[in-house]
């Protein structure tokens, strides 16, 4: 139950703010959690370092990172039976800005805001795939672990206040502005099945889906598991 435990206080969080703010969803587009755009990433340079760093916050170092993935519980993927986006509740409003509109100010660069906390300008790199954005409505908040693989790994037996804490969860690496396009392409799948096309950015991707994993406490499959592995090799000693 450690998830559970590690959550709780995230859990009343985010059910007072929605109890206060509603639940609001933004402008841009709200991806399915399957798709099938498999567009190509536009042009885009990623930052010259040999990995990519982001606002997300909470990471693990390494090493923490490789103990905590091994004590992950290793089971196969549950039904998806009873499944529904809005049994994870988001986006939550704390102080008047939504999840979504906190994320969109921190991951950005030159973020002007309306009164209504709303970005009117600004831009947003793309760890995924390498793209600039210069408008907040072409920018998708990413979850991590998706909400339907969270699913399938435990979250169908959460109650509502731990699927709200998760779907708006700010305070581990969990949501994250990408572009449209790579999060689309991505869909629920997880990193045994899809990796972001930037591979300097597969260190950062795995420290952040373990992180998820284990602070919530769900299950990985084998193939995910080693995937993570992998991808864990590729960050600097």
């Amino acid at each position: 139950m450690r998830g559970r435990q590690i959550s709780v206080a995230v859990a009343i969080a985010v059910s007072s703010a929605l109890a206060l703010g509603g639940c609001t969803v933004e402008d841009a587009a709200e991806p399915a959690d399957r798709a099938t755009d498999s567009s190509p990433p536009a042009d885009g340079a990623p930052p010259a370092t040999d990995f990519i760093v982001t606002a997300l916050p909470g990471l693990p170092t390494l090493e923490d990172a490789r103990t905590r993935l091994g004590e992950l519980t290793i089971a196969e993927q549950r039904s998806m039976s009873g499944y529904n986006r809005d049994k994870f509740p988001h986006w939550a409003s704390t102080d008047g800005c939504t999840a979504r509109q906190q994320v969109l100010q921190r991951d950005g660069e030159d973020v002007v805001t309306d009164d209504n906390c709303q970005p009117t300008s600004g831009s947003w790199y793309s760890a995924y795939d390498g793209v600039t954005l210069d408008e907040a409505k072409d920018v998708d908040i990413d979850h991590m672990v998706p909400l339907a693989n969270a699913w399938r790994s435990g979250a169908d037996t959460w109650d509502d206040e731990l699927r709200a804490a998760f779907a708006n969860d700010l305070t581990g690496p969990q949501l994250l502005g990408v572009s449209a396009a790579s999060n689309r392409s991505k869909g629920d799948q997880g990193p045994e099945d899809w990796q972001p096309p930037l591979e300097e950015f597969w260190c950062e991707y795995a420290l952040a889906w373990t992180e998820v994993k284990h602070g919530y406490d769900l299950t990985v499959t084998q193939d995910e598991h080693d995937e993570l592995a992998a991808m864990l090799d590729t960050c600097p000693a």
